[in-house]
């Protein structure tokens, strides 16, 4: 008879932010918690001539305020964030890596575009100069996705796995994942997880406005972003990078560390539909969530709380929302749905880690975050549902779920459970 494989059981220990609300963990939490939005007009160019002239951009940011001068000219914006977001983790969760086993701490970070800034702006200085290659030797370093990952473990002289995966905005819950599955079956003890993005350039705006993907509610924009209202236009871009350390329980006792939540599941699947858009039934939605919650040993029912991906965009913000109602169909009343982005705008490969962070902390203080903006639901949405409008709430979260999606057909759902030792 063949001997069942026993998991490890998995945590979170450290937490890291550097968001369009707020520059760590405590600010972008309270400010999450107050509804504020991260919508303002674009600072980082001329935007008059595009159709959408806002984004959720990090306020008042400095490069020097972290990196010496010499060290910020080798990294991409999206590098400086994720590095930010993950010492800051580091901090949290107490790590003393001369102390620990480096080969058997990873890192496992995403992004969903990499250093998008930095291409663009090279390829216009190349036609600027009449196509004479001088290019920055920093280039290609600057641009690859993985550069991120690879500079973390480079830093902190970790040894262990180290990728980063790349499906547009499921990436970095994805990573999360990822480092889930590694770590309960005892290929490390500690992962560095999470995502980064520096996605508010002219190209990137460009972009997406010619995919008519974006809000043009330029009148409006500290509103713009409202998941499931029936006048919302599209998506509004942001900016950062979320953290999270990943740890087995049996090493996070040993060190004494805090435990903000247990992983206990994730959920993975495809569209197989569209390369942009999202099924209009939901199925691959469906499908993720169905595998996590498999995964975690429990039932729908037991679900408290959802994270949606709710990017404020026509058909993704219904396809989510229909895969929802037929997977837990009876339970719908019970429970309670929120949409972040609603105030951190759409933060692409960094959103899922930005939510698993808001989700970690829900379960942990028992709040939940309001969806703001949206002042009149769809009418082809359930009245059953608890959307979360306007203010946050006090609920008991047992079990949590954070569901992010991808171009691509890009499917990822994150399980967490309350920590009882």
């Amino acid at each position: 008879m063949k001997k069942k494989t026993i998991m490890k059981r998995v945590v979170v220990t450290g937490l890291g932010a550097i968001t369009p609300i707020g520059k760590n963990v405590k600010e972008y939490w309270d400010n999450l918690l107050k509804g504020v939005s991260g919508a303002n007009k674009i600072t980082r160019f001329d935007a008059n001539k595009f159709k959408t002239q806002f984004a959720c951009e990090i306020k008042d940011y400095d490069a020097l305020d972290y990196f010496d001068r010499k060290e910020a000219r080798k990294l991409d914006r999206f590098s400086q964030y994720g590095l930010i977001a993950s010492e800051e983790a580091i901090k949290d969760a107490e790590l003393e890596f001369s102390k620990l086993d480096t080969n058997r701490i990873g890192v496992i970070f995403s992004s969903g575009i990499g250093g998008f800034e930095t291409f663009e702006k090279e390829i216009i200085d190349y036609t600027n100069n009449h196509f004479n290659p001088r290019f920055n030797p920093f280039f290609i370093t600057k641009i690859i996705s993985n550069g991120l990952s690879g500079t973390i473990s480079i830093n902190n002289g970790l040894r262990g796995v180290n990728y980063c995966p790349v499906t547009a905005c499921a990436s970095s819950t994805q990573s999360i994942i990822q480092a889930f599955n590694y770590i309960r079956l005892e290929k490390a003890d500690i992962i560095i997880a999470g995502g980064s993005e520096a996605p508010i350039t002219e190209a990137s705006i460009g972009g997406f406005n010619a995919m008519k993907a974006m809000s043009t509610n330029n009148e409006d924009y500290s509103s713009a972003s409202k998941p499931f209202d029936k006048k919302r236009d599209g998506f509004v871009v942001g900016e950062g990078a979320g953290a999270l350390i990943i740890e087995s329980l049996d090493s996070a006792i040993r060190r004494n560390a805090k435990i903000y939540a247990e992983v206990v599941g994730g959920g993975e699947s495809s569209d197989a539909y569209h390369i942009t858009g999202t099924h209009p039934e939901g199925l691959g939605g469906y499908l993720a969530m169905q595998n996590g919650i498999s995964e975690a040993n429990i039932t729908p029912k037991e679900i408290d709380y959802i994270n949606a991906h709710a990017t404020s965009t026509g058909l993704g913000d219904l396809s989510e929302i229909k895969a929802i109602e037929k997977l837990f169909d009876s339970n719908l009343d019970r429970i309670q749905i929120s949409a972040t982005k609603s105030m951190t705008g759409h933060l692409l490969g960094g959103t899922g880690a930005i939510e698993a962070i808001s989700t970690c902390l829900s379960v942990k203080t028992a709040m939940i975050p309001p969806t703001i903006n949206t002042t009149e639901v769809d009418e082809k949405i359930s009245k059953k549902l608890n959307l979360s409008l306007g203010k946050k709430t006090s609920k008991d979260i047992n079990y949590a779920l954070s569901n992010s999606f991808g171009f691509g057909g890009h499917c990822a759902a994150l399980i967490l459970k309350k920590y009882v030792g």
